[in-house]
């Protein structure tokens, strides 16, 4: 636990690394088309609960981990965002299933340590290009389903992604108080 918050508080965060390809507005919605590099993730699924409680419990399960809680005791520092992939249901809220990942960070990609909770799985994922727009505060299930419909709407009916789910992404501590910074990603097909 004492690794989970000095990794929090005390080290940098790495980015997760990505390349800009174009910036939009429309309808006062500003968003961005990025393709971010793939690699290895941390990630661990969540079935049963709220988005919130899920997203919560399934984010402190990967700071443990990048803290020191793996098979080789090492704090690996933190990267940003932590990505939540949601499954919307037909009215648009979120299904009660939820994918909380982690990039591993840099130092760490060829060899990660293996994770003491057993639920976390370590998934290599490709390449992929998204489309992004970004608020402010400490996001909830509403604040993502609401710049969700905003970045669905900016893009308009001919924009090519996945329907089936998006990627919720924060990266800020909870101690942050300001400035905090949230994503929803819509990937492209």
């Amino acid at each position: 636990m004492l690794g989970m918050v000095k990794n929090s508080l005390l080290s940098t965060v790495e980015a997760w690394p990505y390349r800009l390809l174009s910036k939009g507005e429309k309808d006062q919605v500003s968003y961005e088309e990025r393709a971010y590099e793939g690699g290895r993730f941390a990630a661990v699924e969540l079935v049963g609960k709220p988005f919130d409680e899920a997203s919560k419990e399934g984010a402190v399960k990967l700071l443990k981990y990048v803290g020191g809680s793996n098979d080789k005791g090492i704090g690996m520092g933190m990267t940003a965002p932590v990505s939540i992939t949601a499954f919307p249901a037909e009215d648009g809220s979120f299904q009660q299933k939820v994918k909380v990942s982690l990039r591993i960070p840099r130092q760490f990609q060829d060899n990660p340590p293996c994770p003491t909770d057993e639920s976390i799985k370590i998934e290599e994922r490709q390449e992929m290009t998204i489309h992004s727009t970004q608020f402010g505060g400490y996001a909830k299930e509403a604040d993502y389903v609401n710049y969700a419909a905003k970045l669905k709407a900016a893009l308009g009916s001919d924009a090519a992604y996945r329907k089936d789910f998006y990627l919720c992404n924060g990266y800020d501590p909870p101690m942050k108080l300001y400035g905090r910074r949230n994503e929803v990603w819509f990937v492209k097909e």
